[in-house]
């Protein structure tokens, strides 16, 4: 893959990584107090009245399974920048093949070629 490329992938990762941090610090918090740094969701105090308290504990468990989704999302992208660092990006991590530029173009957090993949998620 032509350096051009990866850089252009490099920046598109680092500003998406950014996005998400972002997005995450609207309603989570770094929990320092833990051995493992890690994110913590924000529990929203709205009110004390029954429909208050079932508004916040929905609002909680919507924010629970969107940190989720975006901290998988980070660690890709973390993934994706650590690997291209290390000159590794681009290659398969299963059978050690380039990955298609056009799939490392569409999605620039894959890891795996479209074959393996295919083979992990048995569609073969």
């Amino acid at each position: 893959m032509d350096p051009k490329t990866i850089a252009d992938i490099k920046q598109l990762l680092l500003n998406e990584r950014k996005r998400i941090e972002d997005e995450l610090s609207k309603f989570t918090h770094r929990n320092t107090k833990s051995e493992e740094p890690k994110v913590d969701v924000e529990f929203k105090d709205i009110g004390n009245e029954e429909g208050d308290n079932a508004a916040e504990v929905a609002q909680f468990s919507d924010n629970l399974s969107l940190e989720d989704e975006l901290e998988k999302v980070l660690r890709d992208i973390i993934g994706a920048l650590a690997m291209i660092e290390a000159g590794t990006y681009g290659t398969c991590k299963y059978c050690k093949q380039p990955i298609d530029e056009r799939r490392l173009v569409a999605r620039p957090t894959s890891s795996s070629c479209i074959q393996c993949k295919k083979t992990l998620t048995q569609e073969v």
